[in-house]
């Protein structure tokens, strides 16, 4: 288990020693499987990052990226740019999991409390998410509980489906193991996952590695930056502020277009309004044939 008091003090480490470390846990782990690993390429930045580590010290380990149909279409594109890339594909569509299970609202651990309320037939699980424990935990947000009685489905299933059932698949049909470009300071699952763990989680269920896991995104402009690494064409140019920090001209974040995880949290223009001017007969498939502009407006976002 990883001491908490450190993980600050790790986060501020110079780059060119965050990638000593992140070389050192890809070895630790393509070593304890006998070569037997992927990477999981999303074709976003971190995972570019990543897929750049990994082969730098082994060229000859597969990627995998899982084609949910939600990508954007440049990153589609950027993906095929790389060799050795092996695409799967979900076994149902977002608009079959949106059907069955229900939209993705804001936040994959609000959307899991709402969707077990409203599917559980226990009174003591009902009652966790609708109060909490004795410190108020594992609740749905008082600012939340009218989507209880939302005129549509909420759930934190898509994920699963799209992304996780396809990878879990290719990983039993070949018993090899993933790199995953995740960073704990994007959520607090994340850290206490990596508290629990550290970068590669040999003891899980499913067992992960997360070689990135203390990088902050900085760092991983940095090493866009000093390796000169080519990123997919919809995040714009690579560019430095007043005050030395890296920022994109383009998209910030290139995951499930649809999804609306953290969209009420956006400044304007949000991603489904920049969705509208950038790839119109997209946004109107997903605001107006996928019922998602009706979703926006239950939750008061703008789009």
């Amino acid at each position: 288990m990883v001491n908490k008091m450190n993980i600050t003090e790790l986060q501020k480490l110079p780059l060119h020693r965050k990638i000593g470390i992140a070389q050192a846990r890809i070895a630790e782990w393509y070593n304890h499987y006998q070569g037997q690993v992927y990477i999981a390429f999303s074709g976003g930045k971190d995972s570019t990052v990543l897929l750049d580590l990994v082969r730098k010290l082994y060229p000859n380990v597969p990627a995998v990226f899982s084609n949910t149909g939600l990508e954007f279409p440049e990153i589609v594109k950027f993906v095929k740019t790389f060799d050795n890339v092996k695409i799967v594909r979900p076994k149902i569509p977002f608009n079959k999991v949106i059907e069955k299970y229900g939209y993705p609202v804001v936040s994959k651990e609000q959307s899991a409390y709402i969707y077990e309320y409203r599917n559980t037939n226990s009174p003591k699980l009902k009652e966790l998410r609708l109060n909490g424990n004795s410190k108020g935990s594992f609740k749905i947000s008082d600012k939340w509980k009218y989507l209880i009685n939302a005129p549509f489905k909420i759930s934190d299933k898509c994920c699963d489906a799209l992304k996780k059932e396809p990878s879990e698949r290719y990983e039993k049909e070949t018993n090899r193991k993933p790199f995953i470009a995740t960073l704990i300071e994007e959520s607090k699952l994340r850290m206490s996952n990596y508290i629990k763990y550290g970068c590669n989680a040999f003891d899980n269920k499913r067992p992960i590695s997360k070689p990135l896991s203390l990088w902050t995104e900085q760092d991983i402009f940095e090493y866009i930056d000093t390796f000169k690494l080519p990123i997919a064409k919809i995040y714009g140019d690579l560019l430095k502020d007043s005050n030395n920090k890296y920022y994109l001209t383009g998209e910030k974040r290139t995951g499930c277009m649809f999804c609306m995880y953290g969209c009420h949290l956006e400044k304007e223009p949000n991603k489904f309004q920049k969705l509208a001017k950038s790839h119109p007969k997209i946004y109107d498939y997903c605001i107006n044939k996928l019922n998602i502009g009706e979703v926006l407006n239950f939750i008061n976002v703008v789009y």
